[in-house]
């Protein structure tokens, strides 16, 4: 394929950088924020795709985050390539902040607890959720039986009520990160136009006193 990496990426690598990119995460921070502020858009629809990204963050909907994220700016005529570089905003540093604001709201508002080391077993939780979707796949075509117990377990404990969780914080953070971009994009934008007339201007008066400079010259032979 014309665009495959001729030196393909190891897969403990590639797992590697996404725990921790190269440079660091302070780098693709910065990164992500310069992307977005020169995107070809109204500030307002730029918020509007961040408000989507980071909404979505809360949701237990891994894995799809970023279909999510479109469909959400789609609906609210946000910028689409904004929500998904908002997404940005739930990774392994933040993980830990989302998942628990979201499960102790979740568990406050159905009325239940948040049971002690409940994060520490969400990684647990996960795989016998994957482990029974894929047992259950492969039962279609052999004899053995489907067992559904680990993904009754973590939808119970863990997809519910992180879903109704994430609610909260999730409009919450979305507008703050919403109210703050709006303005922040105005003055980029402006400021970039500004240079970008001034730039204009400056090759203006260059092309035009090259004109008198010729004009002079032949003006003398």
């Amino acid at each position: 394929m014309i665009f495959k990496r001729r030196d393909p990426k190891p897969t403990l690598r590639a797992m590697a950088e996404f725990l921790w990119p190269r440079g660091g995460w302070a780098r693709a921070f910065h990164y992500v924020k310069h992307r977005m502020r020169r995107l070809p858009d109204s500030p307002e629809r730029i918020a509007r795709g961040v408000w989507a990204g980071v909404f979505i963050t809360f949701t237990p909907l891994f894995g799809f985050h970023f279909v999510a994220a479109v469909i959400l700016a789609k609906i609210m005529k946000g910028n689409i390539v904004a929500s998904l570089m908002a997404t940005f905003v739930g990774n392994p540093l933040t993980f830990v902040f989302i998942a628990l604001s979201s499960l102790k709201t979740g568990h406050l508002i159905l009325g239940t607890e948040l049971q002690e080391g409940e994060l520490r077993a969400l990684s647990r939780k996960f795989a016998n959720a994957g482990g029974d979707l894929w047992h259950n796949f492969v039962s279609i075509f052999t004899p053995d039986e489907m067992d559904w117990s680990g993904l009754a377990i973590f939808s119970r404990e863990v997809f519910y009520p992180y879903l109704i969780g994430g609610i909260i914080p999730g409009i919450i953070c979305a507008t703050i990160a919403y109210y703050l971009a709006v303005p922040l994009l105005h003055a980029y934008q402006k400021r970039r136009r500004g240079l970008i007339k001034a730039k204009f201007e400056a090759l203006k008066q260059k092309a035009a006193a090259k004109a008198d400079a010729k004009r002079r010259v032949d003006e003398a032979k």
